[in-house]
């Protein structure tokens, strides 16, 4: 054989390949120590954020939709009959092998970015200082104009208590449920930047109390030259830890930033340069490759392999997660990273991690690969022990993080399609080509140790739990 036909003899192999590998509507999902629970259509909506709440006996899921489609830019309510634009999916999952939807609450009309109400977060009115203690209260956006807080004591028949409106943009706030403290992630009219964060005291959700406006030098009005990467979110320890770790950039140009909470809270007020920079700590610098979409702290986390050592038994880590935003990996690859900021002036990247590309031929696919968010939850269950990364088109992966310096994936569970998988598009030669494909959106735990995974192509949320090895690091019986 010639070496021109042995090179496409090739070439038809790996493409061969490459086609297997894309799902089809009827095969079974892709798992590793992984296994499905439950499921939720979520009403074929595109699922940005999901929060698991314990509430009374019963554990409710509250996710926040993306717009809709083109297509279908306002599915249909089996619930009301009437078609509604895509807004917040009230789920009880106390059973998970059978979740019961029960509200599906409208958010602002638009397709994809434009529309839906995409965050969710939930407080006890018995944990916030001043609320209501039989309320129970869901802080959302809408759209990319307000964030609106809602008591859903009743989940099925939420009551809106407050909206705070005239927003340009607002994406993934955090809401301090001991204290009320809440960073709005907010496109204030007046700032340079797309987003910036909007503090305020919604200790009493009926009565929400402005603290500040912050961003990096450089974002608020009247300043000049280059405007520095906008926020993407923070996430706070709380008066204990009296951290704030800012994420900015989303798939380039990430920025870490280690802020003092109470010096945020109580310093001067007006945003000027000085007092912006005021009560930050210290920044790490990520390359233009990539993002920090989300920065999960970990605070006084024990490493096995330093026990011995004089210093550093314990570490402050951060685990970043890059966003990846082109189909079929038309950017740089965004992963995982962990950043030990024990020493806090001076943090530094210790490791990373990503989905071999080749373990699934996933640039082939379809849709997104790489990177996206991971689980927010404190609670002990997974803590320090184990995360949960949501990665397109490679579905979730379950990590060992017990020693950040050599994180190790012990699970992974990538959904099957359904007939409601929307398509992905990429322009080859000037025209659309377009793949179906999962695009595990966001992930989130409970205290019970179930895994909540929702798609971003409408295949709904998918309940999960570890079994085989994986349970045993999370020490799960």
């Amino acid at each position: 054989m010639t070496r021109q036909a042995l090179l496409i003899v090739g070439l038809l192999v790996v493409a061969n390949a490459a086609t297997a590998q894309q799902q089809k509507i009827g095969a079974p999902p892709e798992a590793s120590n992984m296994r499905l629970a439950g499921w939720s259509d979520l009403q074929a909506r595109s699922a940005y954020q999901p929060t698991i709440h314990h509430q009374g006996d019963r554990w409710i899921a509250y996710i926040g939709h993306h717009g809709g489609t083109d297509e279908i830019p306002n599915p249909i309510n089996p619930l009301t009959g009437k078609a509604e634009p895509n807004g917040t999916s009230i789920v009880d999952v106390t059973d998970p092998a059978n979740p019961k939807y029960l509200r599906h609450l409208p958010g602002a009309p638009g397709t994809y970015e434009a529309g839906g109400a995409q965050m969710v977060r939930v407080c006890d009115g018995s944990s916030l200082p001043r609320a209501d203690r039989a309320g129970v209260y869901m802080l959302r956006t809408f759209g990319g104009e307000a964030h609106e807080i809602w008591n859903v004591a009743d989940p099925a028949n939420p009551v809106l208590v407050t909206r705070l409106d005239g927003l340009k943009d607002t994406h993934k706030s955090w809401w301090e449920c001991d204290t009320g403290i809440a960073y709005l992630v907010s496109g204030a009219p007046d700032w340079r930047t797309k987003r910036m964060t909007q503090i305020y005291d919604l200790s009493d959700p009926a009565h929400p109390l402005k603290i500040r406006d912050f961003g990096l030098p450089g974002q608020e009005p009247g300043a000049t030259g280059a405007v520095p990467t906008e926020l993407h979110g923070p996430i706070s320890t709380g008066p204990q830890g009296n951290r704030v770790y800012f994420g900015y950039g989303t798939d380039k140009g990430g920025v870490l930033q280690i802020v003092d909470r109470e010096k945020l809270l109580k310093g001067p007020k007006e945003p000027t340069p000085d007092n912006l920079r005021a009560p930050e700590i210290s920044r790490l610098m990520m390359s233009g490759w990539n993002g920090a979409h989300t920065t999960f702290p970990m605070q006084q986390m024990p490493i096995a392999e330093f026990a011995k050592d004089k210093d550093g038994a314990t570490r402050d880590i951060v685990m970043i997660v890059d966003e990846a935003i082109l189909n079929e990996c038309q950017e740089a690859r965004q992963m995982v990273w962990f950043a030990d900021v024990s020493i806090e002036n001076r943090p530094m990247m210790v490791s990373n991690w990503t989905v071999p590309e080749a373990s699934g031929n996933f640039c082939q696919r379809g849709g997104r690969f790489g990177s996206h968010s991971s689980n927010e939850s404190m609670d002990p269950v997974y803590y320090k022990k184990m995360a949960f990364i949501a990665f397109f088109n490679a579905g979730v992966r379950a990590l060992d993080i017990r020693d950040p310096f050599n994180p190790k994936e012990i699970g992974y569970f990538i959904p099957a399609i359904t007939d409601k998988t929307d398509k992905r598009c990429v322009k080859v030669d000037g025209k659309d080509r377009c793949k179906t494909a999962i695009q595990t959106n966001n992930v989130e735990t409970d205290a019970r140790g179930y895994i909540y995974i929702v798609d971003r192509a409408n295949t709904g949320m998918h309940i999960l739990e570890l079994n085989g090895p994986a349970r045993t690091v999370a020490g799960l019986k």
